[in-house]
């Protein structure tokens, strides 16, 4: 079998749940080995954040070009950006160096409900990264501030906000429907000429700290093993459903604890 590198580009978690260590946990656990390059570091656990550090865009491109120049990279994901200068900085080495497999985690908020991007950074994700990379995950609230809009509050309407980012230039869009209140919990998979739904029983569980960066990790490390992006959301979604279903056997926390990766493991 091929040994797949995978990078991961990110904030940090010391907490272990989101961010760099979420993404290197989701690597390991799926047979990928993992690579990373940290964009800010977060001061965070699972009640929320309390302080982040910008690390300078100049640095930000001198780690990528260190792992990018050295290590065969077979797949990238990129989760927090924080600002438009990380932004651009991102999307210049991306340019240069053209990954075949590039997962944008449109990350804008925490779990918590804390800002992990600053607002005017969306223009330049919507201009500089949408067209460079192979598919974008946002959740409801992520899609309606890349499309300057409400978020969708219905699965119709969450189909429709698909279908105009993808007109955005997107080579494909997985529409994660997590925020509808219905009993299952809908993502939808646009790419041209492909609509495809894909659910999954809610999760009794408060335990979901981390599940966007996880998912977005196991499409990266799972997409050079698959022959589409329909087979790797399948898997991607299948390893995350048991991992929130065995988030409750973990004691990490006081707050929305983390999903456990390494459930088949442990």
């Amino acid at each position: 079998m091929k040994r797949i590198n995978s990078l991961t580009i990110a904030g940090t978690d010391p907490s272990g749940g989101a961010g760099i260590q979420a993404d290197l946990k989701t690597f390991s656990a799926l047979g990928a080995y993992g690579t990373s390059v940290i964009t800010a570091l977060v001061a965070q656990n699972t009640q929320g954040v309390q302080s982040v550090y910008y690390i300078e865009p100049a640095f930000v491109a001198a780690q990528l070009d260190s792992v990018l120049s050295d290590v065969r990279i077979d797949s990238a994901k990129i989760g927090m950006l924080a600002n438009t200068d990380i932004v651009l900085a991102v999307a210049e080495r991306l340019r240069h160096y053209a990954l075949p497999y590039v997962v944008l985690d449109t990350v804008m908020l925490a779990k918590s409900g804390d800002p992990l991007l600053d607002p005017a950074a969306v223009e330049a994700i919507r201009r500089e990264l949408l067209p460079l990379v192979s598919i974008i995950t946002p959740n409801l609230p992520e899609a309606a501030a890349l499309l300057a809009c409400q978020p969708a509050e219905t699965e119709q309407q969450m189909r429709e906000q698909g279908r105009a980012l993808l007109a955005m230039g997107c080579q494909a869009v997985l529409m994660k429907g997590g925020h509808l209140t219905e009993g299952e919990s809908p993502d939808w998979l646009f790419m041209p000429g492909v609509e495809q739904r894909f659910s999954s029983p809610r999760i009794s569980t408060r335990h979901t700290h981390g599940t966007g960066c996880t998912l977005s990790a196991a499409l990266a490390a799972l997409r050079p093993r698959h022959t589409s992006w329909q087979q790797t959301v399948a898997a991607a979604k299948s390893y995350l459903q048991l991992a929130l279903q065995q988030a409750d056997t973990l004691e990490v926390g006081q707050g929305i604890g983390p999903v456990h990766h390494f459930h088949a493991w442990w």
